[in-house]
């Protein structure tokens, strides 16, 4: 039921805030979403003592608000324009909870009031009246500047005035307002919502149909405010890079050490490179090499390789870098997903590599093994999950599953195969297990050359041993490309001024 029957006085004032404040609760439910995923004790960028490259500089109170309110809206166009699945969804007070219990007590005094109302002798009809007006504002809000004729149906039937006069003369049918209402309902809703319309007609008693007809309106609200979301990202896409460099702009005037994390992450992905470029250009006999052999990497080379350092970051021990704050839980998702995908890749190919070609020529059975592995592997973010254990259900699974197999294709499986298939899955639980290290090093290396090609189709041939996981690894590169160049659009003038500083220094 819509919050505004809590006061039957209340505005038109207030729809605007209220519009606002929903699409705010939903960028905060959302991050919720993501926080649920994450390891158990992340630190939150507030905790940890940032170190100051600036001094500090007093601010008031009022500049903090101010400031405060331009990171929520740079957040929430963020959260739109990188966020494919964006979505407002209805607000959900918790059970049990103090505003919860004084919403049902508000509201059941409101409808007591109707009721008594609607069954004196004869009727009186000034809430009902209210209500009607409400849902009329509400009709209204639904309408495009082109429907001009349900406008004036709207306006032409639930005319207040008429209606009071109506309802003086006791001459007003309430029923039958509430059957145009119905039905001009079923003409604007979505059309997942035309089952809770047609349930409308149902209900013969006013009091009831007027509470489920504000329930069903509170949903076609949160279509229409999801429609207008999907509309305006285009839009949006275009202005919120400056939009949002323009706010982390007066975030740092006020924070001057607001880029302190932002360079030792540049800092040491260049270093990263420089070193590996070292190595690289070594003589095969030894010796050092010359400055000449070894030449400054790129800004962009340097910005894809700090990216990717993102995949690998320790939440729990280090501070994450400011420029990509709103996106940390994000980040922290493909890490996971990463992760998973890496041991699944990582269990899937000492199998192949131990029954095949007989699984490799059975295409049903390959993908049905990687089910079953992937729903083992389904609770690795959660806290409880212990991958030694799973690691050891999934070598008894696979095994049975691998010998049932062979079996129907007359080759055997015998007890030394299937102890040492057992060992070699077991020992992926270890981070140093080789086939998990090449696992991972080919992911990254995909990972990279997607970022180097600046597109995200057609994807790069994945690198060997990759085949089994390459759908779920192109699902997480469509993600991780999309909110790099995202982002990369936004903060590359900080990022082109800190390595034109960084690099020369090397």
């Amino acid at each position: 039921m819509s919050e505004n029957l809590d006061k039957s006085n209340t505005n038109e004032a207030g729809k605007s805030h209220d519009s606002e404040q929903g699409l705010e609760d939903a960028v905060e439910g959302s991050e919720e979403t993501l926080q649920k995923i994450l390891k158990p004790g992340s630190p939150s960028p507030q905790s940890i003592q940032r170190p100051h490259s600036s001094p500090p500089r007093f601010v008031t109170v009022e500049e903090l608000l101010e400031t405060a309110k331009g990171v929520t809206n740079m957040a929430l166009a963020h959260e739109i324009v990188v966020n494919g699945d964006f979505r407002i969804k209805p607000i959900e007070l918790p059970e049990d909870s103090l505003e919860k219990r004084v919403k049902e007590i508000v509201h059941k005094a409101f409808w007591d009031c109707l009721t008594a109302q609607l069954s004196e002798d004869p009727p009186t009809y000034d809430h009902a009246i209210k209500l009607v007006g409400e849902i009329k504002e509400t009709l209204l809000s639904f309408l495009l500047p082109g429907h001009t004729r349900l406008r004036n149906q709207v306006t032409e039937v639930l005319d207040l005035d008429l209606i009071k006069q109506e309802a003086e003369n006791g001459a007003l049918d309430i029923s039958k307002l509430a059957e145009f209402i119905i039905g001009m309902m079923g003409t604007l809703c979505a059309p997942a919502r035309d089952e809770e319309v047609t349930k409308l007609k149902n209900i013969k008693e006013i009091v009831p149909l007027f509470r489920a007809i504000f329930s069903v309106l509170d949903l076609m609200k949160v279509d229409m405010a999801n429609f207008a979301v999907s509309s305006i990202r285009p839009h949006l896409m275009q202005q919120s890079i400056e939009y949002e460099r323009k706010k982390f702009q007066e975030l740092l005037e006020k924070q001057p050490n607001s880029l302190d994390f932002v360079t030792q992450w540049l800092d040491e992905a260049s270093d990263d490179l420089m070193n590996q470029k070292y190595k690289n250009s070594l003589p095969a006999g030894g010796g050092a090499a010359s400055s000449e052999e070894v030449t400054m990497p790129s800004p962009v080379a340097v910005q894809n390789c700090a990216y990717l350092k993102l995949l690998k970051w320790d939440h729990l021990e280090r501070p994450f870098p400011e420029t990509v704050l709103m996106d940390q839980a994000r980040f922290q998702e493909l890490q996971l997903q990463l992760e998973q995908i890496t041991i699944l890749g990582a269990v899937l190919l000492v199998t192949f590599s131990m029954a095949a070609p007989v699984i490799f020529s059975q295409a049903d059975f390959a993908e049905k093994l990687k089910m079953i592995v992937k729903i083992l592997l389904t609770d690795m973010h959660l806290p409880s999950f212990h991958l030694k254990d799973a690691l050891t259900a999934i070598g008894e699974k696979v095994c049975v599953e691998v010998s049932s197999c062979l079996t129907l294709c007359g080759t055997p499986f015998t007890t030394d195969m299937e102890t040492v298939l057992k060992g070699q899955i077991q020992a992926v639980a270890s981070p140093d297990n080789p086939i998990r290290k090449i696992m991972d090093s080919r992911i990254l290396t995909f990972l990279e050359t997607c970022l180097a090609l600046g597109h995200q189709k057609p994807f790069p041939t994945v690198p060997g041993g990759l085949g089994p996981v390459q759908k779920e690894l192109e699902e997480v590169a469509i993600k991780f490309v999309r909110l790099v160049n995202y982002n990369k659009m936004v903060f590359s003038p900080y990022y082109d001024v800190i390595l034109s500083k960084s690099l020369v220094k090397s």
